[in-house]
């Protein structure tokens, strides 16, 4: 095909978007990104991620219509709906399971493999119906484009791999069709897009108008503030514009939401107790308006004033029986149509999220790296109290960028990279990872409690064979190679369980901190050999199984959202590795490695 149609679809904390491209392969094409809310007075690059159910468990909408439709209920009628915003940061816990259930607004549950997909599958069918609607007639199917789902970059390998699960469900690609789901990192992502704009592309006070160095070396902190999560990446432009990371992903969860959530905090306090609730169940649209507005106030880093809804107004002098109802004591003041808020008290929304991130950035500078700019993303990017806070800290080491489309850098970037993959040729692995193995007892160095006996060997079990360091740079297309064959000839499985861990050397799985990520099972034919390729260098893990007795190939999926964890792994050998478990149909033996 001459073309490559790619849809890019940026899952956030608190809001969500997409954009696509539909150029040929090697036209220079600017991604398309649609416009959210006007029909409601809004007007944003991307929409509210929030999601309403009915009774039945059926999507009904989601974005601003859902969010406004929700606020409009009333309380007997809510009870019945499922509603679901800010859900996106569950999937940053560990041990992720396909059965994980969440809470909606109600306190009713359901699957959040559901909740996740029905909100994938709504902005894959706008996507479609956007692009249709402008192509002359012409009806764009799902499996006509390569699909980009953007996740944070400290996310765990399950939460990955259930956002892919959630995709699948969305009917945005279909089994067998899984190589044209791509997993981009998000500040990738947005690395890859502000690396190519000109100059006048990023805010510049003092309009010297500065751009991205592109010559090879030169290395910049990628920071991606997100409504939830603060996403630290390091990359250095390499010969021929590629990247590789530097250092490897760091991140925290206090990001815009944090700001929010002080906001909201203080107008419970400065008005007569329980007036700010009352006024939020009453008039839910004009709360929202409120809290919309301050998204853009809180870019500011002067005094603001915030407009204040009639019925609110109203509320507060009914409970307080005077017109000045605002405790002016807490850093606002009231002029009968506006809340002024002063400079110090929106400085203050800001501490712990600052704080936060300046100890990320302040363990980065410490590593002995050459960094020459930090490029600040993501919709609270815009913040020029965060800005200037980054200035301040960090303006004397290196120069501070921010693009004007901030909040769309994600997005505009995840397209490009759905067109070119390997624009990223290396990252560093957030883990060690490995495997479990057996040994030939050594009782020099294996505990006697791992001891046992197979075939009148001694062996020792639960040794922790690795497959990639934390820290180690991986190239895009890096891959790890084994031989595998059955330990007995009857056999018909053979199992591989995978672990993860902070440390560099571990010696056991059972080791503290050590942790299992997921297994795979193979069918394999009677005393038959397999070659496994672990590819280790892209945003996923990816294994390739060759059967060397039937030269079939095929790739083959990682469990990493299993609910059975109990299962221990053994194994035998020399230098030749025996690997088993408990299930004596799974065992098998490692015969080498490249």
């Amino acid at each position: 095909m001459g073309e490559k149609f790619v849809i890019a679809i940026d899952f956030g904390t608190a809001y969500s978007g997409y954009a696509f491209s539909i150029a040929k392969r090697d036209e220079e094409s600017q991604p398309y990104v649609p416009r959210w809310g006007r029909e409601y007075g809004f007007d944003s690059p991307k929409t509210p991620t929030c999601i309403l159910f009915n009774e039945y468990e059926t999507c009904l909408s989601f974005g601003y219509e859902a969010k406004m439709a929700y606020k409009e209920m009333g309380g007997e009628e809510a009870k019945k709906y499922y509603y679901f915003e800010y859900f996106k940061m569950v999937l940053d816990s560990k041990k992720l399971t396909s059965n994980l259930e969440i809470k909606a607004a109600n306190g009713k549950s359901m699957k959040a493999l559901k909740v996740f997909s029905e909100s994938l599958r709504f902005l894959k069918e706008d996507a479609l119906r956007t692009i249709s609607r402008n192509a002359e007639g012409k009806i764009f199917l799902a499996s006509d484009f390569t699909w980009v789902l953007t996740v944070p970059a400290i996310w765990d390998p399950s939460a990955k791999q259930f956002m892919r699960e959630a995709a699948m469900q969305a009917g945005i690609v279909a089994e067998g069709g899984e190589e044209k789901l791509v997993i981009a990192l998000e500040p990738e992502a947005a690395s890859i897009w502000c690396k190519n704009l000109p100059s006048e592309g990023f805010i510049s006070e003092k309009h010297n108008e500065e751009s991205l160095d592109q010559s090879a070396g030169t290395q910049y902190i990628v920071v991606d503030c997100g409504g939830g999560t603060i996403d630290f990446t390091v990359h250095e432009v390499l010969g021929g514009g590629a990247l590789k990371e530097r250092h490897k992903a760091s991140g925290n969860d206090l990001g815009g939401q944090t700001v929010d959530r002080k906001f909201m905090q203080f107008l419970r306090e400065i008005f007569p107790e329980g007036v700010w609730d009352e006024f939020e169940q009453n008039s839910p649209s004009a709360a929202q308006r409120m809290m919309y507005d301050f998204t853009y106030l809180k870019q500011s880093e002067k005094d603001v004033q915030i407009s204040c809804p009639f019925a609110l107004g109203k509320l507060a002098k009914e409970k307080s029986d005077t017109e000045n109802f605002v405790k002016s004591e807490l850093g606002a003041s009231w002029d009968g149509d506006f809340i002024k808020i002063s400079r110090d008290k929106m400085r203050s929304f800001y501490d712990e999220s600052l704080q936060g991130i300046t100890e990320n950035l302040m363990e980065i500078f410490t590593s002995g790296l050459n960094i020459k700019y930090i490029l600040l993303v993501g919709g609270y990017a815009q913040s020029k109290v965060l800005q200037q806070h980054i200035t301040d800290q960090f303006g004397h080491q290196c120069k501070v960028l921010c693009p004007f489309r901030a909040q769309e850098a994600i997005l505009r970037g995840a397209v490009e990279f759905g067109r070119n993959p390997n624009v990223v040729a290396s990252r560093k692995s957030s883990y060690t990872y490995g495997f479990a193995v057996c040994e030939k007892f050594d009782e020099s160095k294996h505990k006697k409690e791992k001891k046992f006996t197979a075939k009148g060997v001694e062996l020792s079990r639960d040794i922790f064979r690795k497959l990639v360091e934390e820290g180690e740079d991986l190239g895009s297309e890096k891959t790890r190679k084994f031989l595998c064959s059955s330990a007995r000839a009857d056999q018909k499985q053979i199992k591989l369980r995978f672990y993860s861990t902070f440390k560099k050397n571990p010696v056991y799985i059972d080791d503290s901190d050590v942790e299992e990520e997921g297994s795979f099972t193979l069918d394999i034919t009677e005393d038959s050999k397999v070659k496994l390729e672990i590819k280790i260098g892209s945003t996923e893990i990816v294994p390739t199984v060759i059967n060397l007795t039937t030269g079939e190939k095929k790739q083959v999926k990682i469990d990493l959202m299993t609910t059975d964890r109990e299962c221990v792994i053994d194994d035998d050998s020399e230098d030749d590795v025996s690997v088993g478990s408990s299930f004596q149909s799974e065992e098998y033996i490692l015969d080498g490695a490249d």
